[in-house]
């Protein structure tokens, strides 16, 4: 375990490409695409696939369900449920998403159904507007909706007569970490919160990587979104950028490193991921860059805060300094030579067994 680490920042052109890959590159202005008819689907009643199209083996420790919940803003959530076999009495639950871009047959699901073979009853979902949830248009976040979606989990398993619903925690990986850690700063009923591999997106899209992006920077960027919402209106829906980690060469090592995880069929590929095969609307950070989303991180004590992330990894910092803001309870583990996409399925570096240990330890 560390606590002291040095700064990893990226170089200010990381920063550029991140913002082409949320969709405010200044180069993808204008350029839209139509959204596909399949993804514009979706309402009260989601159709859920049966088939299993994880992008991980099936466990036979586990039973597993596809289910649905909403909201508070009335978007119906889809979710991967997952219960220990030979189960009895009352359990202790956890609602798990991320990475941003990702769905729930992913990572999230690979840490739910791990977490499920330890004991826990785990609930993987996509957020609003992605995957196989509702919510129009798609491709689209929100860091006071995405919160909501954590609270929403909560809600479903809380009601399920199998979860002591004062034994719940939550697990975010990457962009989701900060709305982990975000929703247990506000929900109380939050017992325990972990992050692994952890961005702040507010941040990130607001201030860019090592914090460097001037006033005018931001102004510029604002000034480029805002116009292209007159062209949104014009068109009806909106635009979104090119599709997301398509390589045409000398990329920074964490774009090659997403890449390989998202696009590798062998890996962690998946169709409706929209880090795989598509990206998000133009317009997505405007909302991030105005509603920073770990001012209240301290008030997750008294409960526990467990914020994990790769040695190597570019995002390394944004867990350094979620740290040190938070308040006691808490704990940073850093994984030895793991880089940011390690932790989303390598099993040799995720650390499950401080993971259980954490939960049964504060979900007792």
């Amino acid at each position: 375990m560390s606590n002291q680490s040095q700064n990893t920042a990226a170089p200010d052109n990381t920063r550029r490409t991140l913002l082409k890959m949320t969709g405010a590159g200044l180069v993808a202005l204008g350029v839209g695409s139509a959204l596909s008819a399949q993804a514009q689907a979706q309402g009260a009643a989601l159709t859920l696939g049966s088939d299993w199209d994880k992008t991980f083996a099936k466990s036979d420790k586990v039973d597993h369900k596809k289910v649905s919940f909403t909201n508070r803003y009335g978007i119906t959530l889809a979710a991967d449920l997952y219960l220990p076999k030979n189960a009895s009495g009352k359990q202790a639950a956890l609602a798990i998403s991320g990475p941003f871009g990702a769905v729930k047959e992913q990572s999230s699901g690979l840490y739910a159904q791990t977490m499920a073979e330890r004991g826990f009853i785990t609930l993987a979902f996509d957020p609003s507007y992605t995957g196989e949830s509702g919510g129009e248009p798609r491709h689209v976040a929100s860091p006071d909706i995405n919160t909501e979606d954590f609270s929403a989990a909560v809600d479903y398993l809380g009601l399920l007569p199998t979860v002591d619903r004062n034994r719940i925690g939550i697990i975010g990986i990457c962009g989701w970490g900060g709305m982990a850690l975000n929703a247990a700063s506000v929900d109380k009923r939050i017992k325990a919160v972990a992050t692994s591999t952890m961005y702040d997106m507010t941040r990130v899209m607001s201030k860019g990587y090592n914090d460097s992006t001037t006033k005018e920077q931001r102004t510029a960027a604002l000034e480029q979104m805002s116009q292209q919402r007159w062209l949104d209106a014009e068109k009806g829906q909106p635009a979104v950028g090119p599709v997301s980690l398509e390589l045409k060469g000398g990329e920074p090592l964490f774009v090659q490193e997403y890449a390989g995880y998202y696009k590798s069929k062998q890996r962690g590929f998946h169709p409706r991921a929209i880090n795989s095969n598509a990206s998000w609307t133009l317009t997505t950070p405007l909302s991030f860059m105005n509603m920073p989303l770990l001012s209240y991180i301290d008030e997750i004590s008294p409960r526990p805060a467990l914020i994990i992330h790769g040695e190597k990894a570019h995002s390394r910092y944004f867990s350094e300094t979620a740290y040190a803001a938070a308040a006691e309870p808490k704990e940073l583990l850093i994984i030895p030579g793991a880089n940011h996409v390690d932790l989303y399925d390598q099993m040799d570096k995720i650390p499950f067994d401080k993971l259980s240990s954490f939960f049964k330890t504060h979900l007792a």
